[in-house]
Formats: structure tokens, C-alpha cells, sequence
């Protein structure tokens, strides 16, 4: 909103230091100074009122060191999270993009699906929460929307690269140095296209439309279907690997941090004609405005984890996490760097296949010996460690030491082809 407002006063009366809300970097700044304001000073009088409301955790009993401890913390502070992330988006970014608008559309409808679980959990007293199958439909629900827009909208578009000078007519070289006299490696077109990155790969690039070249000629008309089963699949994945990961204090907020720094930085190239040809990397017009959105949500995660780091005065609960794992695969499908999440998000995908495993073996075990066997002392993953003895803090700090390798590895995937 502040964008048209100073735009405005810019054009009409030249109002000094307006012209400032143009760059992207500017607003990006005051969008993460927002949102930490929000969740610093907001998030504990939020605080103060879930616990006057006698809004706490319900501790089941696990055998966890410390665990009893825990029980009446205030929870639903995801709450803070999510004002802290839309405020100064709403305030910084521009909201005619159809990037932006997809991101608010993700945080406000995965956080009301977990703000759902969390009310049935503390208010009806039902530690199971929100039934399984309807947390599903609502992930479900935001794949659809999610990858149907990226697929139909005519918003999304990408620009092709080029071929080296030495393989272009002369009409092409000069048709685009028209546009750009220093950068020559992308298309003056925007078009539609199915393309996303993929590491270790000599172009970096894979088209979806790969996966159906069986159907022949039909290939075109079915390539959809496909992309918006693969939206569902990965935003389903990582949003309930970000739910698994909230079991200990700060875990899930500080890996969200570390994963949405990088992913801002790889929207700001990927947004950025200069830094795309620099780094040799799939152009996308009009993304670099989600690194207004970004800094919120790394401004919001960074403020809430002042709160929420050990020992936490309050939890997230539902309401964060399965919008913070919901938000950053949506936000990693818009930048087309999906196929990196199991490097980036290799933190939620342990957590949740631990459990998988887990699971599975019991039940197999059971089925094949009489008696469920384990593979882990606990599930998810981080409770084995707990089980083996380590503070709960150290676990913390190790995840995210090995989180923050996974973002460095992240960005070095780009140039290892």
C-alpha cells in the first residue's frame, strides 16, 4: 500500500526521498525492520494474553527430559508469525503481482487450517486436533490453487535463455541488444513455460513436460496435471516436515530462518536480469518483489525466535508450522527452484522420513515377527537424540549448524553442472 501512496507523491509532487520505494532492496529492508518490530514488542503482549486466556500446551507424556516442564507454555503463537509476515507485505510490496498475492493467499490459508488444529486442541480439548484428512484437503486445497495459477496464469512467465552469440543470426543478437546492450544470454520475449531448476545438471534447467513425453502429441495437453499433482505432493510434504520439526525450542523457527534467507537470496537473482546472466540461471520477470515478502518472513521467524528459543515462552503450535513448511514450498515453486528443497528443506524431509520409517518397520515387524520393532529410539528424529542423552539445545544448535551447510550447498548447486 505505501508503494502507490510515495509513488504517487513522487510523480505528483516530487516529495522528497519517495522515489526510494522503487527499489526492491529499500522496501525489502523496512518489510524484515516491520516485521521484527511486530513480533518483538506485539509478540509479547500476544504472549501475555494467551497466557491470561490460559492458552497453553497440553504435554503428552514421552519420557522426554524436561518435557513436564513444558506443559501450560502458551501456544498459537504462530499468530505472531503470521501478522508479522503480512503487515509489511501488505505495506512494502507490490500487491498487483501475482507472486505476492500467492504468498499471502499461502499464509493466510495454511495458517487458518492450522489455526483450526490448534483451536479443536486447546479449546475442545482434543489432543488429536484437527482430524488428518481434513489438515490434507486443506493442503491439498492450496496445491491446487498454487499450481493452477502458476500453470494458466498469463502473469507467469520465464525468459529462455539464448544461444551463445556465435550460434544467433544477426537479427536475433540485435533484436535483444536493443533491450539490453550488456546482457545477451536471454530471450527479449517472455513466454510461457514448464522449466525449473535442477542441480547437478549441465543446463540447470528440466521441463516438466519430460515426465509425459509417452503420451506423444498429448504430452501438451496433459503437462498440467502433472505440475499441479507435483505443487500438491511437495507443498503437502514440507509443510507437514515443518509441523514435525516444532518439537523442540526454536528448531522449526530457526530452520525456517535459515531456509527463507536463501530462498530470498535466490528469488533476488532469479527476479534480476544482471544476476541471472551473471550466475547463468533461469530469469524470472517479476519474482524479485517476493523478496519483500521474504524479509517479513525471515523478520518474523528471527523476532519469534527470541521468544521461542530454549527455554520457549511460547509455541507456535500448528497455526506456524504448517504455514511456514506450506509458504516456503510455495514460495521455492514461483522462483521454479522446487527441485532444490531436498538439499534446502533437508532438515523437514529427515523429520518427516523418520517417522515414515519408523512407522513402516513397526508395522512390518509386528506383522512378520508378532512383535513392532524400532529403528529409531523415538520419532521424529530429533527425540532420538533427546533419548540418547543430548540437551535439548545442543540438538537444536547442531540441526541448524547442518541446516545452514545445506543452504551453502544450496547455492553452490547453481554453478556444479
Amino acid at each position: 500500500m505505501l508503494y502507490y501512496l510515495f509513488t504517487y507523491l513522487d510523480k505528483a509532487y516530487d516529495f522528497p526521498g519517495a522515489g526510494m520505494f522503487q527499489y526492491i532492496s529499500f522496501r525489502a529492508a523496512f518489510s524484515a525492520i516491520l516485521s521484527l518490530v511486530i513480533s518483538l514488542l506485539y509478540g509479547k503482549k500476544i504472549i501475555n494474553y494467551l497466557r491470561k486466556k490460559q492458552i497453553g500446551e497440553t504435554i503428552r507424556e514421552l519420557g522426554l527430559e524436561g518435557q513436564t516442564q513444558k506443559a501450560g507454555t502458551p501456544t498459537m503463537g504462530g499468530l505472531i508469525i503470521l501478522g508479522a509476515i503480512l503487515i509489511p507485505t501488505l505495506l512494502f510490496a507490490k500487491l498487483n503481482n501475482i507472486y505476492v498475492l500467492l504468498m499471502i493467499f499461502a499464509t493466510v490459508w495454511l495458517g487458518f487450517i492450522g489455526f483450526l488444529d490448534d483451536y479443536i486442541k486447546v479449546f475442545r480439548k482434543n489432543k488429536e486436533g484437527l482430524a488428518g484428512k481434513f489438515k490434507i484437503l486443506g493442503q491439498v486445497i492450496a496445491g491446487l490453487v498454487i499450481g493452477g495459477t502458476l500453470y494458466f496464469s498469463d502473469s507467469v512467465v520465464i525468459r529462455e535463455k539464448l544461444p551463445e552469440k556465435k550460434d544467433r543470426t544477426t537479427s536475433e543478437i540485435s533484436a535483444f541488444e536493443r533491450e539490453s546492450s550488456h546482457i545477451v544470454k536471454f530471450s527479449p520475449k517472455s513466454e510461457k513455460s514448464l522449466k525449473t531448476t535442477i542441480p547437478f545438471f549441465k543446463n540447470n534447467e528440466f521441463d516438466y513436460k519430460v515426465l509425459i513425453d509417452w503420451a506423444g502429441d498429448k504430452a501438451g495437453k496433459y503437462a498440467w496435471f502433472v505440475f499441479i499433482l507435483i505443487v500438491i505432493f511437495i507443498i503437502t510434504a514440507i509443510s507437514n516436515g515443518a509441523n514435525l520439526t516444532d518439537g523442540m525450542d526454536g528448531l522449526a523457527t530457526g530452520t525456517s530462518a535459515i531456509i527463507g534467507i536463501t530462498l530470498g537470496l535466490l528469488a533476488w537473482v532469479s527476479g534480476n536480469i544482471v544476476f541471472a546472466d551473471y550466475l547463468n540461471i533461469m530469469y524470472i520477470p517479476n519474482t524479485g518483489e517476493l523478496v519483500v515478502y521474504m524479509s517479513a518472513f525471515v523478520g518474523a521467524c528471527t523476532g519469534f525466535l527470541w521468544y521461542n528459543s530454549y527455554p520457549a515462552q511460547v509455541f507456535m503450535g500448528d497455526t506456524g508450522s504448517l504455514a511456514l513448511g506450506g509458504v516456503i514450498a510455495a514460495f521455492a515453486f514461483m522462483i521454479r527452484k522446487e527441485l532444490l528443497i531436498p538439499i534446502l528443506c533437508g532438515i523437514f524431509i529427515v523429520e518427516n522420513l523418520s517417522v515414515v520409517i519408523q512407522v513402516s518397520w513397526f508395522k512390518f515387524t509386528r506383522r512378520r515377527y508378532g512383535e513392532g520393532r524400532r529403528v529409531f529410539l523415538m520419532a521424529p528424529l530429533h527425540h532420538h537424540y533427546q533419548k540418547q542423552g543430548y540437551h535439548e539445545s545442543k540438538i537444536v544448535l547442531r540441526f541448524l549448524i547442518v541446516e545452514i551447510m545445506l543452504a551453502i550447498l544450496t547455492f553452490i548447486t547453481l554453478k556444479i553442472r
